[in-house]
């Protein structure tokens, strides 16, 4: 069920290049108070202004409840967020907050092999700091364009010593995933960011590995096939589940308003939702940063976002409504 995050003001306390094309922005409450806790993985909401929020990886100290640090990569062909940070976001200026949340928190395990690609080492930094805070076994292999747009890369290798492999792209050529993930391993898991062919490949190569072992992060929305999910579940299970198609009509009832709303084909349940008057946080609409996650209290979904596990969708009992439709007749929401 989504719960209503506060929103926090916190003031802009420093912002430095740490890369070619990346600047860190650190940010504190303008009162010198404590910020809320966090752990590795997560990621924060930033309020850029009207329509304009986007989300960040944090990259700092968890241990550390004074500042917030994100780290922004210059998107040229974005949608605004990375060109606001860069060009106008300075030292002293306000901004809103809200978050933290966490879908790609750092599992127990006794060894990690972490593969980062561009921006993609920053919910990966605090990740590395952790396990080996943990005392852990683990390896980070982190590739980029060039070693200057590689954010943190020396002070990863010096930090830590035969533990960090780094491979610029045009010293090195593109990152060995075969060496890395050819042979399955059952203690170990696997943490990889970064762009979406890194992913795909990583994807592929981890298909023989334990169910669960690869946990991967995107920043943006993968191309969702809706033919397959079309296909429904095949199992009978729900209200009519595995007879429908991917963008017919259905119902959704709000269990705790009592209202019962038709989402037909080509809108989201979150706008159907909306446009019925009930407040619904949302953010990214693109099923990549979990703000609208909501609790399913009957029917089965067609889930198509980029955070669920396997095992969470096989039990169904949470979505993100910004791009999720039904594979039965009905869902129930709680809201």
């Amino acid at each position: 069920m989504p719960v209503t995050e506060p929103e926090l003001d916190v003031k802009v306390v420093g912002k430095a290049p740490v890369a070619e094309g990346v600047v860190l922005l650190s940010l504190a409450r303008p009162d010198g108070g404590p910020l809320p806790a966090w752990t590795p993985g997560a990621h924060l909401d930033l309020l850029l202004g009207p329509g304009l929020v986007r989300q960040y990886s944090l990259c700092g100290d968890p241990g550390d409840s004074s500042v917030f640090q994100v780290a922004v990569l210059r998107e040229p062909g974005g949608r605004g967020g990375s060109a606001y940070v860069h060009d106008r976001l300075a030292e002293g200026d306000t901004i809103g907050v809200r978050g933290p949340r966490n879908r790609f928190g750092l599992g127990e395990s006794s060894r990690y092999l972490f593969v980062a690609g561009g921006i993609g080492i920053t919910p990966i930094l605090p990740m590395v700091e952790e396990a080996a805070r943990r005392g852990c076994d683990w390896r980070l292999v982190y590739g980029g364009r060039t070693r200057a747009s590689m954010a943190f890369a020396d002070r990863l290798a010096r930090d830590h010593p035969g533990r960090v492999a780094l491979c610029p792209q045009d010293e090195t050529g593109l990152l060995d995933l075969d060496t890395l993930l050819g042979d399955p391993r059952t203690d170990t898991l696997v943490y990889c960011c970064g762009p979406e062919p890194l992913l795909t490949a990583a994807q592929e190569r981890c298909a023989s590995w334990p169910k669960g072992a690869l946990r991967v992060e995107r920043f943006v929305p993968t191309a969702r096939n809706d033919a397959a999910s079309a296909e429904g579940t095949g199992d009978g299970s729900g209200d009519g589940a595995g007879t429908g198609t991917a963008e017919r009509a259905f119902e959704v009832e709000l269990a705790l308003t009592g209202t019962t709303l038709t989402v037909p084909e080509g809108r989201s349940i979150l706008e159907v939702v909306e446009e019925a008057g009930v407040a619904v946080l949302s953010s990214c609409r693109e099923g990549t940063c979990g703000t609208c996650e909501t609790a399913v209290l009957s029917g089965v979904p067609d889930h198509r976002d980029d955070l669920l596990t396997e095992e969470e969708r096989e039990a169904g009992d949470v979505m993100f409504i910004c791009v999720s439709r039904a594979r039965s007749a009905r869902l129930v929401l709680e809201l």
